[in-house]
């Protein structure tokens, strides 16, 4: 039962089965139901691993743009906003979030809001190889070192050292960087900090909703109302509009990658441990590295070469764990 409420797939609960059956034939009948619970709760089957990949792959899509973009802040706001609106078809076939979910969904639009800030002001005060390591790279290590006491989740030793294999690769790229001083640094760790606090709230909301994807869709909505509201009070209207109406493609790109690649690792999170999947889909740094060097032909340091191993290493101690 512990197994079924844990959402695991049907090799692991029977693995699960006779491994208990294991246990009771031995006469070891001192390994506790939480005991248990800890062992299944760190199984990563592959197909789980796969789709936080890919989101992963998604969400360096999304952010590459933004740092691309001539207007961040505004470019930010309409990736927002694309996410927004790729969710509404779907909401009329999505049951509602249960109700103990929408304090959570409220919450993490206001989280999602000064997100979106801080991505855009680091973006704008240092290189993206010292900003999105230590923005996405730090996140997890917060929640691996705080998830134990926040949400009774025990990591297993094989999957607390991919974790931290992975974390330790993603921030070896901040020493490649070559641009950016402290206040982009600073801008960087408070967006980890965000990021580790929604990804908390996120996780414990989707498992309250019901419907990881419905949670994930409703939560999309009310953030770009936020960044245009501000935007206008900031900018105008006609600068806001104008910039709008040539780069609106931006958004509806962006915004789909982003809501896809956040939704999917919302679901991973009803399925595994919060602290596993925030680490594992970190290595959206990695996918940005490879569009960086073989679709942007940049050249690519000994640093991003060896921060690439740290991180393949860490999945395959991961799916090992």
């Amino acid at each position: 039962m512990i197994a079924r409420r844990a959402g695991l797939n049907h090799r692991a609960l029977r693995h699960f089965q006779q491994t208990g059956l294991l246990f009771a034939k031995t006469g070891v009948t001192s390994i506790s139901q939480s005991v248990f619970h800890t062992i299944w709760w760190s199984f990563l089957p592959l197909h789980i691993i796969l789709l936080v990949l890919f989101g992963a792959l998604l969400h360096a899509t999304w952010n590459a743009m933004i740092k691309a973009g001539t207007d961040k802040s505004l470019d930010a706001s309409l990736i927002s906003a694309g996410g927004a609106v790729c969710a509404l078809p779907f909401l009329l076939f999505l049951p509602l979030p249960n109700a103990a979910a929408w304090p959570f969904i409220g919450a993490s639009a206001i989280l999602q809001f000064v997100y979106f800030q801080l991505v855009a002001g680091a973006y704008r005060a240092g290189d993206i190889g010292l900003v999105y390591p230590l923005m996405r790279g730090c996140a997890p290590l917060l929640i691996a070192a705080t998830s134990g006491f926040i949400l009774d989740e025990q990591l297993s030793t094989g999957a607390l050292l991919g974790t931290m294999t992975i974390c330790a690769g993603i921030l070896t790229l901040a020493f490649e960087a070559r641009k950016g001083g402290g206040h982009a640094i600073m801008l960087a760790l408070a967006n980890a900090c965000v990021i580790a606090t929604y990804t908390y709230v996120d996780g414990i909301g989707a498992r309250a909703s019901g419907n990881a994807v419905s949670y994930t869709l409703w939560m999309s909505l009310l953030p770009p109302v936020l960044l245009f509201a501000w935007a206008i009070s900031k900018r105008g209207t006609v600068a806001v509009a104008t910039h709008v109406r040539y780069n609106w493609w931006r958004g509806l790109i962006g915004g789909g990658g982003s809501i896809a690649s956040y939704g999917l690792a919302l679901w991973a999170m009803t399925k595994a441990p919060v602290a596993t999947v925030a680490a594992l889909r970190e290595t959206s740094i990695l996918f940005a590295l490879l569009i960086s060097v073989l679709v942007l032909k940049e050249k690519a340091s000994i640093w991003r070469y060896l921060a690439g191993a740290i991180i393949a290493l860490g999945g395959l101690i991961l799916k090992l764990a």
